[in-house]
């Protein structure tokens, strides 16, 4: 598995975003991996230097917490199931087969545990979608029909110990007990963990993160 630092994929991504059609770049990992940053970092790089470049995370395609709790899946938020995969994916192929629109995609707000519908603008000139998310590269419908639409896919690393304390703190910061912040992390969060895990054989490369 090819292994990138920093440097070389910047450069890996200026490439897509030179090319004569509109590319995506996916960036997947497992929670607290560092994705979101590392993607948002990477989007803000292209776009100072000059590169029509565009974020548009895979969170905002979470179901509603109000349908998680009518569900009662709310206790498993994050499994692949809580979120709007058809959802996902037909933007993604919105976006890569019809650049010439103006498009507008959602958000999630982790303040409101909720995701906000048209937050995203992505105007016809810019020629690479950054997309970042946990189950970018997962074999089951529809989540395998991502991997025909993103040009290259990353899967980002970081030490164990680092995504649980990562992991803890941010339960803890968006309100949950501790005891509830470390039931989570090493729950659910740790189920979902190993699943993208396994889907890591199937990325382009491998970011490793400190």
């Amino acid at each position: 598995m090819l292994t990138l630092d920093p440097a070389t994929a910047y450069d890996r991504a200026v490439d897509l975003a030179t090319r004569q059609r509109r590319s995506i770049l996916g960036i997947t990992g497992a929670p607290a991996a560092g994705k979101s940053t590392y993607a948002e970092q990477l989007t803000a790089k292209l776009i100072a230097d000059g590169h029509k470049a565009a974020l548009v995370p895979m969170d905002g395609y979470h179901l509603a917490q109000s349908a998680l709790e009518e569900l009662g899946l709310a206790a498993v938020k994050g499994a692949p199931h809580t979120f709007d995969g058809y959802g996902f994916v037909a933007l993604l192929r919105r976006l890569k087969e019809t650049p010439n629109e103006q498009i507008w995609a959602p958000r999630f707000d982790r303040g409101l545990e909720d995701s906000i519908a048209a937050s995203i603008g992505v105007a016809p000139e810019v020629t690479l979608i950054v997309t970042e998310g946990n189950y970018l590269l997962f074999d089951e419908m529809p989540w395998a029909t991502i991997r025909t639409l993103v040009d290259q896919c990353w899967y980002v690393e970081v030490p164990e110990q680092l995504r649980h304390e990562r992991l803890e703190a941010r339960h803890r910061r968006y309100g949950r007990s501790p005891e509830e912040a470390h039931e989570r992390t090493y729950g659910s969060d740790e189920r979902n963990a190993r699943l993208i895990a396994a889907t890591s054989r199937s990325a382009d490369a491998i970011i490793q993160l400190d």
